[in-house]
């Protein structure tokens, strides 16, 4: 799988503007912003609330469109892409994390692991039951399988959501506050989970507001005011907090 185009970057945000209509004028949330992101990165988005963090994520992921600029993830022209077209190549290529896990209540952890390998049509039904069961013993949860998400603990939804996001193995896997809605140790055991991640080739970008999960993260993005304040890498060492 070809997720850099030839020139190791995963991600290439060049001049990204992203504006919204409010009443009879505009808002512009991001102002101009350029970055790259190297295959095995660990990259945290840090800045205050409501100051673009969510909606840099969006661009990377497709979600949402840029108003000027342009967004390369794993070599393709995300802002260029129909929404069938982006459907497929998210499922292939990006893994999303959220806050509050978005596990399908009526289905047991493993069939929500199961489900994008169904939607990418990806390894046959046996090899999908036998992936998901292997995933959700690399995040512990081998013994829960069965259980449905309401069963079991918040951190426990979390870790069984990572497990779903590599279901079809995509190399770059994106966190929108992964760990906001976790006490700080559990928060610390999924934020291990990463770095292991990133140790086996994941490049990973993680939007937190938690500081202290942030000075560990080996690259630091600052946004403030929908610009990029600093980047840095600082090895978890010296990263002082916005």
């Amino acid at each position: 799988m070809d997720a850099t185009n030839g020139n190791g970057r995963v991600v290439e945000v060049k001049d990204v503007v992203k504006s919204f209509p409010v009443g009879d004028g505009e808002i512009t949330i991001l102002k101009g912003i350029s970055f790259n992101v190297r295959a095995g990165e660990f990259l945290s988005i840090v800045g205050p609330s409501g100051n673009g963090k969510s909606t840099l994520l969006n661009m990377i992921t497709g979600i949402d469109h840029p108003t000027d600029g342009e967004v390369i993830v794993t070599g393709r022209e995300v802002h260029k892409m129909s929404e069938n077209k982006l459907a497929a190549w998210r499922g292939e290529y990006v893994g999303i994390i959220f806050q509050f896990f978005q596990m399908l209540p009526a289905l047991s952890l493993l069939q929500n692991i199961i489900l994008p390998m169904d939607f990418a049509n990806k390894y046959t039904p046996k090899q999908r039951r036998e992936r998901a069961m292997h995933l959700l013993e690399t995040v512990g949860l081998a013994d829960q399988a069965h259980k449905l998400p309401s069963m079991v603990s918040g951190g426990q939804q979390q870790r069984a959501a990572i497990a779903r996001a590599l279901a079809n193995d995509p190399p770059l896997l994106v966190g929108d506050e992964p760990t906001g809605n976790l006490d700080s140790r559990t928060a610390g055991d999924v934020f291990d989970l990463f770095s292991s991640l990133v140790e086996q080739g994941k490049t990973l970008l993680m939007v937190t507001h938690d500081k202290e999960l942030a000075r560990r993260v080996p690259r630091v993005l600052e946004i403030i005011d929908g610009k990029i304040t600093r980047d840095e890498y600082v090895g978890g060492a010296n990263w002082t907090g916005y």
